[in-house]
């Protein structure tokens, strides 16, 4: 399967167990919807791991990757689950456009990827799509109100953290396509979030085991949100090792159209109609980082 429609399944895949978190794990805290999507999603990849080969002889330059991937994914999924379920939807989302953005910078500083005109120009696209979906008042005639989506960082908690975990987001992708290089795509997802998983357990349900009893209050809501997790995961690796980061990120986060409207068809968020205009940029985007990237 080619990485343009791996990353399409990957993006929905996101979208939807953002929407079942937001509707059926509403009352779970930041850390139990971690341990859910993170341990959960490990244990039932764990599977997937038949036929790797003896992890210990890897090399140090792969673990350190790891090591390096495991706080700031901790951390970044911690303020993820925070902002989707404190916020709205289409406060939130949209700021995740901006992980492409600060991929140009993190994918040439550790991993040298470069990216051309046109392909720059398709992750803009991608963003100012995002950009717009979040400007609900704007107006034509009035220049100042262009401004709101900037505006909305400061007066908009969720837009903030979304920001926050754009940014650590740019940081593991290219991170995690480093330490991809040791080990094939269809472990490495399995093999990453296995360890992530462990590494929650330990630091969240460790001081308090009954977290790993409470997620389990509404057990197939769990189960198909971390189902859900695993199918992104799984494309998400696959993709990524057809293609530069940035093009990959760029076309995921087509989950932000998704997104949007899953919060407005299932959870009532206002705006869809005024939101086409920011849709066509980003599937406009999409098109031409795919055709560049073809």
């Amino acid at each position: 399967m080619d990485w343009l429609t791996l990353s399409l399944i990957c993006a929905f895949s996101l979208a939807s167990a953002d929407a079942a978190t937001k509707g059926w794990l509403r009352d779970y805290s930041a850390r139990e919807l971690t341990l859910v999507r993170v341990g959960l999603t490990g244990l039932l990849m764990a599977p997937l791991l038949t036929g790797l080969g003896p992890v210990w002889e890897l090399p140090p330059a792969f673990w350190g990757w790891i090591l390096a991937l495991i706080p700031l994914e901790l951390g970044a999924m911690l303020i993820y689950m925070r902002a989707i379920r404190d916020h709205a939807l289409s406060l939130t989302l949209p700021y995740l456009a901006f992980t492409p953005v600060f991929v140009i910078l993190t994918g040439f500083v550790l991993l040298g990827e470069r990216v051309s005109l046109q392909g720059a120009g398709g992750i803009l696209l991608v963003v100012a799509g995002a950009w717009l979906l979040n400007v609900r008042h704007a107006s034509l005639r009035a220049w100042r109100t262009w401004a709101l989506p900037l505006r909305a960082i400061l007066w908009e908690p969720g837009s903030r953290m979304m920001l926050a975990v754009a940014f650590l987001y740019s940081l593991t992708s290219a991170m995690g396509k480093g330490a991809m290089q040791y080990m094939a795509p269809e472990h490495f997802g399995a093999f990453y979030f296995v360890l992530l998983g462990t590494a929650a357990v330990v630091l969240f349900a460790g001081p308090r085991p009954r977290l790993l009893v409470s997620i389990w209050r509404r057990p197939w809501a769990a189960l198909a949100v971390a189902g859900l997790s695993a199918l992104m995961v799984y494309t998400h690796f696959l993709a990524l090792q057809q293609v530069e980061v940035a093009y990959m990120i760029a076309v995921k986060r087509t989950s932000l159209l998704f997104g949007i409207l899953y919060g407005a068809l299932i959870f009532k968020e206002t705006g869809l109609g005024a939101h086409a205009l920011a849709g066509a940029l980003m599937l406009g985007g999409v098109f031409l980082i795919a055709f560049q990237a073809g």
